[in-house]
């Protein structure tokens, strides 16, 4: 196993960090805070500068947002509608970055690094708004310093257990860059057992587009319920013909009159995801006939099937009260009407 000479460490150390942060930060799903950990170790060992760390962690973590700034300024909703497609749990944060935005404006940035889930969500939101391009680096910068020196310091702070631990990895024959092979792929298996996890559950049969067109031809078709997030809506505004809009945050407001209705629901995420937390939602209030469409409306306009304008803000209750008064008997009346005679005509 190859071990890391105290020169090399000198000599690489800043490039590394450089290279970490920076597939950090464009999206590669590796950790970089074990890296700034070592750093602040050797640091505190004399084997690397505390500038030349900060400012290799400062390029790369810049050159990374802002490569995603620039996506977002160029490309503007279609990045986000792209961003949206990936899973519910993208969308989510998209949101509570929005939100935050609107709240506290661009300083946000400065602090989305410590907020997980938005450090790479942040940037290319920034993009698609009209906050200036030096705003944003300036808050990046901020944000950024203040990241990478609280992780260095604590690799400093905690030079003499971190040295503990670096002694025994290599008694037992192993180097530093075998324990962060190991972090990194512990990470990468963490993210998709926590993906598995998620969609174990939620994998019950879908539906094909050509089983729904099939479905909505029958006597008694399905409920179609649009699970998209709002600002997909906007950008494809085209649904499925009859699909009623519904928010995945508040599944309860679909009337539990629908019940005993087949119903399907479909997004634009990867795997289906919004759908599949929807459709295990309604599950769980009782809808034991609600199953997601494979491919969402992609699958459906693939297959050449009708789209329609989206209607807007349609009311789910009003199609409850159509099932309820389908379910109600109806009594039928027969209404008489009388024709006077007329008066004697006088002669």
């Amino acid at each position: 196993m190859v071990d890391l000479h105290p020169s090399a460490i000198s000599t690489w150390g800043a490039t590394v960090v450089f290279a970490n942060v920076l597939l950090t930060r464009l999206g590669i799903p590796i950790p970089a805070v074990p890296v700034l950990l070592l750093a602040g170790t050797a640091i505190a060992n004399g084997q690397l500068s505390f500038w030349h760390v900060l400012t290799a962690a400062l390029a790369g973590a810049l050159i990374g947002d802002g490569a995603w700034f620039t996506a977002g300024r160029l490309l503007g909703r279609k990045l986000i509608h792209a961003l949206a497609r990936l899973s519910a749990a993208v969308e989510k944060r998209m949101r509570k970055a929005r939100a935050l935005f609107v709240r506290f404006g661009p300083a946000i940035v400065s602090v989305s690094k410590f907020v997980p889930g938005l450090a790479i969500i942040t940037p290319p939101l920034m993009g698609t708004t009209r906050v200036g391009i030096v705003i944003f680096f300036a808050w990046d910068a901020v944000g950024i310093a203040a990241w990478a020196t609280f992780w260095v310091l604590g690799g400093a702070i905690f030079e003499r257990q971190l040295s503990l631990l670096i002694h025994e990895v290599r008694a037992h024959g192993w180097t530093i860059l075998d324990v962060l092979f190991v972090i990194a792929a512990v990470y990468l298996a963490l993210r998709f057992i926590q993906r598995w996890r998620m969609q174990r559950p939620l994998s019950l049969a879908p539906v094909s587009a050509e089983q729904v067109d099939a479905m909505m031809r029958a006597d008694k078709p399905p409920i179609v319920l649009d699970a998209r997030p709002e600002e997909v809506k906007r950008q494809t505004p085209q649904s499925i013909p009859g699909a009623l809009p519904v928010d995945v945050r508040s599944p309860d407001t679909i009337d539990a009159a629908l019940l005993a209705r087949d119903v399907v629901v479909y997004c634009v995420c990867a795997d289906d995801a919004t759908a599949k937390v929807l459709s295990q939602q309604m599950r769980e209030r009782g809808f034991t006939q609600v199953r997601a469409l494979k491919g969402g409306l992609d699958a459906w306009e693939r297959r050449g099937y009708a789209v329609e304008p989206s209607n807007g803000p349609a009311v789910i209750a009003a199609q409850s009260r159509r099932e309820k008064n389908r379910a109600s008997p109806q009594t039928c009346g027969i209404t008489l009407r009388g024709i006077a005679p007329r008066a004697a005509a006088t002669s």
